[in-house]
């Protein structure tokens, strides 16, 4: 017999870790809503033509792909096949993939959808992703995004509309977080000021990789790009500068770098005190190609957590035509995303998670004989009809069995019916925090917010 077991990258989870999980959700889908953005939902398979291209070289290579349908080699590529090339196999045996992100499937969505839906169009996402990245802290195959975008203005309104939602989500949740802002016309006067506004993209995805592989590694990996050593430190001298007014002089020559400027001063300047964890940071690249604008992340405030090694807790951008892509021009959109299993794995360890979370029932009915249980099972349904929360034991079995059962599930209250409280129409109700038991009739119980009870 084969041992279960589940793909690399996934998990199980138990009764609590859901409850915690939606505990999440509900904070973020709270102030999503606030700000008036509504749910949509998009298939977990697109077709690859939908997805690739669309995140650069390496993203394509975590596309997990679908095998097509029945007997998928009848039309594969038997040149391929036979030569072992996987990239042109691919294209012949699968025409779907899992969906990498929620940014690009939004793309898609709106472009079919557009005359159905209106201008600025406000949405916020939450199902799982997929990608065949290696598995480590914080970091999944299968994992859970929480999108809010903004398509059909170019307004930085939205950009400062998001940096509030990170800020309020985050509070909300009890975590101190920076959030990092930097714009991707900045990083493209920075390689226009080091002469290799060609290699913009792979500059970038070195840049992008300054925490992983520090700054040795950043240059070893532009300069396996052809980017030529001078530049590659050039491009690192102008990212050790920390402030927008000390880039103004390096981007004399750069109209791009200076309009970013410009938008990251302009977003600054919409927030104002009601984001006062929002700091500039050149060091941002963010990696995917679709970005064009402003780029965020939220990270651990490091002076409050300074044990707490946590990669970012969220990330987004500007991207100016990523609908182009499907056919509809010139339709600018912003969004951001919050990574909910980090901040899960965060707020566990910090012990975030209010007591109560994990509780799944309001009382458990015990009953010491049939006759009882019976009786029990009939004033169950009118407590739920009630909107208690509650559920009883299956059979009339010894106390200590049905006790350790309650403990079990962490009930806060126990109702105990034997012949005397069905007789009297009562139940024996235990605060199991507390330890109090006393008698009550049973009416009291269906009348009196649980709130209420002893």
């Amino acid at each position: 017999m084969t041992k279960p077991s589940i793909p690399k990258g996934t998990r199980d989870f138990m009764p609590a870790d859901v409850a915690k999980r939606n505990y999440i959700f509900d904070q973020i889908k709270k102030v999503f809503t606030t700000f008036g953005y509504v749910p949509i939902e998009t298939p977990t398979m697109e077709l690859l033509a939908t997805l690739t291209g669309k995140y650069g070289e390496e993203g394509d290579k975590l596309l997990f792909k679908v095998l097509n349908n029945g007997d998928f080699l009848k039309d594969a590529n038997k040149e391929a096949l036979e030569s072992l090339q996987s990239q042109k196999l691919v294209s012949s045996i699968s025409k779907r993939g899992l969906r990498y992100d929620l940014t690009v499937p939004f793309a898609r969505f709106v472009v079919m959808h557009q005359n159905e839906i209106s201008f600025p169009f406000k949405r916020y996402q939450i199902q799982p992703v997929w990608r065949a990245d290696s598995p480590q802290r914080g970091r999944f195959q299968e994992f859970y995004q929480c999108d809010v975008d903004v398509v059909g203005s170019d307004s930085l309104m939205y950009e400062a509309e998001l940096m509030q939602i990170y800020h309020d989500v985050f509070r909300s949740l009890g975590l101190n977080v920076n959030i990092l802002v930097n714009n991707r016309k900045i990083l493209f006067g920075v390689a226009e000021a080091a002469g290799i506004a060609d290699h913009f993209m792979e500059m970038t995805i070195a840049i992008d990789k300054m925490d992983k592989i520090g700054r040795d590694g950043v240059i070893a990996e532009m300069l396996s790009k052809g980017i030529s050593e001078t530049s590659a430190h050039h491009v690192l001298d102008l990212m050790s500068k920390k402030t927008l007014d000390e880039l103004k002089e390096a981007f004399a020559n750069s109209e791009t770098g200076q309009k970013g400027i410009t938008e990251v001063e302009n977003v600054f300047a919409l927030t104002g005190e009601s984001v006062p964890n929002l700091v500039f940071s050149i060091n941002l690249a963010r990696g995917l190609n679709y970005y064009t604008g402003c780029i965020f992340e939220a990270v651990l405030d490091a002076t409050v957590y300074p044990e707490l090694k946590m990669g970012s807790l969220g990330g987004g951008g500007r991207y100016d035509d990523l609908t182009g892509t499907f056919g509809m021009k010139d339709m600018s959109g912003v969004g951001v995303s919050f990574g909910a299993e980090r901040i899960f794995i965060v707020m566990e360890e910090l012990g975030l998670f209010p007591e109560n979370t994990a509780k799944d029932i309001d009382v458990l009915f015990i009953a010491l004989d049939d006759e009882s249980h019976l009786t029990g099972f009939k004033w169950l349904y009118q407590l739920r009809q009630a909107g208690v929360a509650c559920d009883m034991y299956p059979k009339a079995t010894k106390m200590n069995k049905q006790m350790k059962y309650a403990n079990d599930r962490k009930v806060p209250y126990v109702a105990i019916i034997g012949e005397s409280e069905r007789i009297s129409g009562s139940v024996s109700l235990k605060n199991m925090e507390t330890g109090v038991q006393q008698v009550i009739p049973f009416t009291g119980l269906l009348n009196t917010p649980v709130s209420d009870w002893v």
